[in-house]
């Protein structure tokens, strides 16, 4: 198949479907993922796709939506890692919130195994990974039914969250970025998220590396609400993804990247409240220099060299340059004439 006859195909497949992934679109021209990816790249150059991470979807920048079965076959192993990631920050008994999508539909899968747990949500998919969990207690918004995602929204669902509290909610969306958030590209869907952002004492995003750095129309969660990202490892190349990751944490947002084995990388800096179950060496919120409740500056593992802190080394004192600061000569004299 020449190149042109195999590019029309992958757009007619993109058309059809709204986003498909390399391995499949591979498999039907019947070439290597490699080569996909190059046409792709080409495809995208004309303005005629966009490329996702693993695959390709239809263009739109702010106000394009994939729905559902377009979405569930996209960074399947990513979503994978970070919900088994996420899963190891809920702890027995705990009341949480989780909002819709396929990442946090993944989430919910392993929530089933923790006892005692109360999970609010407008997730149809959610609510059905669930639904079968003795110990897990569901309690469903009301609202109107959002088919391409499965999820309640309106007023209806809104009201409902009205007076909830809980420790954590749980949020996924089309796009992170430092700037603006956590943003989704449906109005309906981010107003709900945000109310139920309202309901949660702590805010988790999962989102893969794909989405880091895209932003889309309507934000849900502002940055400084967001107190900690569950992604997966970008590729060494994407500098999109770690810039951004460091800008993240440079205000303040913990930042787990979870391996494909279901391992995670935590972010460092800051001491505090204790380590989050399951997550090795995560910190709590970190009262730190400058009084309770201020964010702190934290630097995140990154692929290649590792980024400095500006200020960190100054910051820094050996113990031995304690007695050179101005007045020390002084006390110690006064304490040497309290001694004799």
């Amino acid at each position: 198949m020449f190149a042109a006859e195999r590019r029309q195909l992958i757009l007619e497949m993109v058309r059809a479907n709204g986003a498909v992934s390399l391995r499949e679109l591979a498999r039907v021209v019947q070439t290597s993922e490699v080569t996909v990816r190059r046409d792709v790249r080409a495809l995208e150059a004309e303005g005629l796709l966009d490329r996702r991470h693993g695959g390709a979807v239809l263009p739109g920048g702010f106000t394009r939506e994939s729905g559902f079965p377009q979405k569930s076959h996209l960074a399947t192993a990513e979503k994978t890692a970070i919900a088994d990631c996420a899963a190891g920050l809920v702890e027995e008994g705990e009341a949480i919130v989780v909002g819709a999508g396929t990442t946090t539909q993944e989430l919910a899968r392993r929530l089933a195994r923790v006892p005692g747990l109360t999970v609010v949500t407008n997730s149809l998919l959610v609510a059905q990974a669930l639904a079968h969990a003795n110990r897990v207690e569901v309690v469903m918004t009301g609202g109107t039914l959002r088919g391409s995602n499965y999820a309640l929204v309106g007023s209806g669902a809104e009201q409902s969250l009205q007076g909830l509290r809980v420790s954590k909610a749980f949020l996924s969306g089309a796009g992170l970025t430092a700037e603006r958030g956590l943003s989704t590209s449906n109005m309906l869907s981010a107003s709900v998220d945000r109310a139920l952002v309202q309901a949660a004492a702590e805010v988790v995003v999962l989102a893969d590396h794909s989405k880091l750095g895209t932003d889309t129309m309507f934000q849900t969660v502002p940055t400084d609400v967001i107190t900690r990202l569950v992604t997966d490892e970008a590729p060494a190349h994407d500098d999109r993804a770690a810039a951004e990751l460091q800008a993240l944490a440079d205000q303040g947002v913990e930042i787990a990247v979870a391996g494909a084995s279901g391992g995670a990388t935590n972010a460092q800096g800051g001491s505090g409240g204790p380590g989050a179950p399951g997550v090795p060496g995560a910190s709590g919120a970190s009262g730190g220099e400058g009084g309770p409740g201020r964010r702190q500056r934290r630097d995140v593992p990154l692929p290649g060299p590792r980024r400095q802190v500006p200020g960190a080394a100054a910051g820094l004192r050996s113990a031995g340059s304690l007695g050179e600061q101005p007045g020390g000569t002084e006390r110690a004299r006064v304490a040497d004439m309290r001694r004799r």
